[in-house]
């Protein structure tokens, strides 16, 4: 007779057979139980490590996820303390509440919104303006607050997340991502001072879907108009620093935060040279800027202006301009620009009105080289080179027809 051989089936995992521990343990077996987890029940267990430190843990099934609480240590915290405790935490889990978060919540954990304020003051140090102070604030104000501001951090779920982003995922998509990134920083903050254990800006992304939004250019000016805004600036009502400040901008092809903010320290009339602090450069890189001869004649008439400011452009009231006042003054000459794209209009004129290199012209906008094999060899500012550059963009705004005429398409 053949013999079949025949492998006995593995046994299935269960749970534990019969009643599950309650009171288990006692005062005596507390004090000298060995090393290891000892149930006593309602998932109490006495945590015993081998250097004979012992304290209590509970396991819990909070809103459907697996927790531990820790409910101290067991020499301060006697056994009928820890039960009861631990009855109290799996009646309120049983009737969906979260013992974790209302033992922060004693702890003195801060809402939301105090915690954005924390989180906000420790950001500003590095942020370079106030418009992103404000304007950080501004969208938990308006999108954020209403739904979880008065909440403590450490409750805030996917649910509220998914709440507060639904609504602009698709019809304002930059914004609804911010405003995730800023929900997302609050509560790594959290996190780190251990009043939550997870962020629900991580799962939701999944949940909202794509987005579809389309990529918008700022408002520019062909490079053949640029010459007729400035002439349109010269001749209109904005303070004289305005109006020489926007000048100096197209010139030198700078970012508004620069020129609004730039100060006598930093120009070498003599050498022709501004240099711009790297504080208050976007790549946190000191920047040179080579001066042109109108370049120059603008900072002659600002010095006029200040009385002794060491701002290059102050307004009447001695303070700089502020971020809003260029955009408003183009806005109200009916200039289809905003300040950033007069950046654009020197690059597009670079390209296709001169020869001068690619990399002359990033480094005069000083865009910095992104790959970094080449960043690594690229050490020189190409500082010479760029003077021809602005020089020559200088001539070419020169001799463009001037007329003082609105610049809005129709």
């Amino acid at each position: 007779m053949d013999v079949v051989a025949t492998t006995a089936p593995s046994p299935r995992r269960t749970k534990r057979q019969g009643r599950h521990p309650d009171k288990a343990l006692s005062a005596a077996f507390v004090r000298s139980a060995p090393p290891g987890r000892h149930a006593d029940g309602n998932g109490l267990y006495l945590f015993v490590q081998p250097s004979g430190t012992r304290s209590w843990v509970q396991r819990l099934v909070i809103r459907g996820r697996r927790r531990e609480l820790g409910l101290g240590a067991a020499t301060l915290v006697p056994l009928a303390k820890a039960r009861e405790q631990a009855l109290a935490n799996r009646v309120l889990a049983r009737s969906g509440g979260d013992p974790l978060s209302e033992k922060r919540r004693l702890q003195g954990v801060p809402t939301f919104a105090e915690a954005a304020r924390r989180v906000l003051e420790q950001k500003r140090g590095g942020w370079r303006g106030r418009w992103h102070v404000h304007n950080w604030w501004r969208s938990m104000e308006r999108y954020v607050f209403p739904r979880v501001g008065d909440r403590p951090v450490s409750e805030v779920n996917s649910a509220d997340v998914l709440e507060i982003l639904s609504p602009i995922w698709h019809v304002k998509a930059a914004t609804a991502r911010e405003v995730r990134q800023r929900i997302r920083a609050v509560l790594e903050w959290a996190i780190a001072l251990d009043m939550r254990n997870d962020n629900p800006c991580d799962r939701v992304v999944p949940l909202l879907g794509p987005q579809n939004d389309i990529v918008t250019h700022r408002q520019a000016l062909p490079h053949q108009d640029v010459a007729a805004a400035i002439e349109t600036v010269r001749n209109g009502s904005a303070q004289p620093a305005v109006r020489l400040a926007f000048e100096f901008l197209v010139l030198t092809a700078a970012r508004s935060g620069e020129v609004r903010l730039a100060t006598w320290e930093e120009i070498d009339t003599a050498g022709a040279v501004w240099t711009v602090p790297a504080t208050r450069m976007k790549a946190k890189r000191e920047h040179r800027v080579p001066l042109c001869g109108r370049a120059l004649e603008v900072l002659d008439a600002a010095r006029t202006l200040g009385d002794g400011n060491r701002l290059v452009f102050p307004m009447r009231s001695g303070r700089s301009i502020a971020t809003s006042t260029f955009p408003k003054m183009l806005q109200y000459h009916e200039v289809a620009a905003v300040p950033h794209g007069f950046r654009s209009s020197f690059r597009d004129w670079a390209a296709e009105r001169t020869d001068h290199p690619r990399e002359v012209v990033e480094a005069a906008l000083a865009h910095v080289v992104t790959n970094k094999v080449e960043a690594a060899y690229a050490r020189s500012d190409l500082f010479e080179r760029r003077r021809r550059l602005m020089d020559d963009w200088s001539v070419y705004l020169d001799r463009q027809p001037a007329k003082v005429v609105p610049l809005r398409r129709r």
